[in-house]
């Protein structure tokens, strides 16, 4: 199966497997999803992620976080991708978005590498906007 946005079928898979609690989801690995993995888990809106590697890609497992282990009320509530194949959203660092007034976290795409935007802003970079996570 060819993928076209990788990025947008990273967010896909974590919402499906959030929405069906699974414990952990697999998605074919590459540099930009293992970055954008790890904001998710220094921000911690997952457990923990481990990376296998193969001849051929690898596999990225995100082991996904909730709040209790009774109900498995999901810590991540939304997943948005924001910049896509076809339409490209940039913004500078004067009017960097705010994710649900700061409470969630905008993923940016910058010349120094894949940031938050709290890291973007505080660097003074501009850049894509990938996705939204709260």
């Amino acid at each position: 199966m060819q993928v076209t946005d990788t990025i947008a079928d990273l967010l896909t898979r974590i919402r499906n497997a959030n929405s069906a609690k699974h414990e952990s989801v697999d998605v074919p690995m590459s540099k930009e999803k293992r970055a954008i993995v790890q904001i998710l888990a220094d921000e911690g809106y997952i457990k923990r992620f481990a990376i296998s590697e193969d001849e051929k890609q690898g596999m990225i497992k995100i082991f996904l976080k909730y709040q209790d282990d009774k109900g498995k009320k999901s810590v991540i509530t939304g997943l948005k991708r924001v910049s896509k194949p076809g339409l490209r959203i940039y913004s500078d660092v004067a009017n960097m978005p705010r994710v649900m007034k700061g409470l969630g976290t905008a993923i940016i795409s910058t010349s120094h590498g894949i940031m938050t935007d709290r890291q973007a802003r505080k660097e003074r970079l501009g850049g894509e906007v990938l996705a939204f996570v709260w």
